[in-house]
């Protein structure tokens, strides 16, 4: 059952309001349910988790774009918060970035980051990235902002170019992005401390900020980050990181004691994961119509 209401207008919301917005990255609809009870403002839902979840592949592409919508408005019309969702590189040329801009607000998304990676892309901390020209990623955020319906729908300008430029012009690079109709800057793996503190000089524009688990970038507090200038934090791969250990554990015990009675402890019991799902609400349909 459908729970969102204006999605947009709350992250715009939450744009506007003083302090920074911490956003965990889920890589399926409980995760992201999960987030949202938490007591989360927003959620993510990135490539490298969903190609992981889907399909156990990793982050090279492998995802099209309608499988990356549909897994989106999964978690939309789970959830009540802001979905913010990863399109990658528009996946395609300015037509396709137009579309996918179209399918992604229809699944009710209420932003998307574009990148400036060479199709196929790869995951932002893995190594041998390319770029596009900057001029053609102009072109393809001013056909985005034109292909938007919601003005209020957000652009994150990702660029991927620290790696195969520098700084510098990674700097140049989502400031001019943000001109041409971006919201939002991101530099992906800024490799210091004082790099960060360099990007929140220069960019004229919001920023965003990769805290990637075991990434290039060094992990900070929100707390740091916020006094740095930045205005959104996304930790995007956890969740996936930290099923993998917990699964991978459940089945070594399973496989040597034919039973998980010693992870008991570390699970949530069964009448807590039916309150989570809201099964009484679902039950009580019944009586709640006559």
């Amino acid at each position: 059952m459908s729970m969102i209401t204006n999605p947009t207008s709350q992250l715009k919301e939450l744009m506007e309001k003083p302090g920074v917005i911490k956003i965990l990255g889920a890589h399926d609809v409980l995760t992201a349910l999960l987030v949202e009870k938490s007591g989360f403002d927003s959620v993510f839902i990135g490539g490298f988790g969903t190609s992981a979840s889907l399909y156990g592949l990793p982050d090279l592409n492998f995802l099209g774009m309608t499988e990356m919508v549909d897994a989106t408005r999964r978690m939309t019309h789970r959830l009540s918060i802001p979905v913010i969702a990863d399109a990658d590189t528009g996946h395609g040329d300015l037509h396709n970035v137009m579309r996918c801009v179209c399918e992604f607000e229809g699944a009710g998304a209420a932003g998307i980051i574009l990148e400036d990676q060479v199709f196929p892309k790869r995951c932002g901390h893995f190594g041998g990235k390319e770029v596009i020209l900057a001029e053609d990623m102009i072109k393809k955020f001013k056909a985005a902002s034109n292909a938007r319906e919601n003005p209020d729908f957000l652009f994150i300008a990702r660029t991927d170019s620290r790696e195969t430029d520098g700084l510098s012009t990674a700097i140049d690079r989502v400031n001019r992005y943000c001109d041409a109709g971006a919201d939002i800057a991101f530099i992906e793996a800024p490799l210091s401390v004082d790099e960060l503190e360099e990007i929140c000089k220069r960019v004229q524009y919001p920023k965003f900020v990769n805290m990637l688990a075991f990434g290039k970038t060094p992990i900070l507090s929100a707390a740091e980050l916020e006094e740095m200038g930045f205005k959104m934090i996304v930790a995007p791969i956890d969740s996936i990181l930290l099923t993998t250990h917990v699964m991978r554990e459940m089945a070594e015990v399973f496989m040597r004691d034919g039973h998980t009675k010693a992870l008991e402890d570390k699970m949530v019991s069964f009448e807590e994961i039916k309150n989570i799902l809201g099964l009484s609400d679902y039950l009580g349909l019944d009586n709640d119509l006559k």
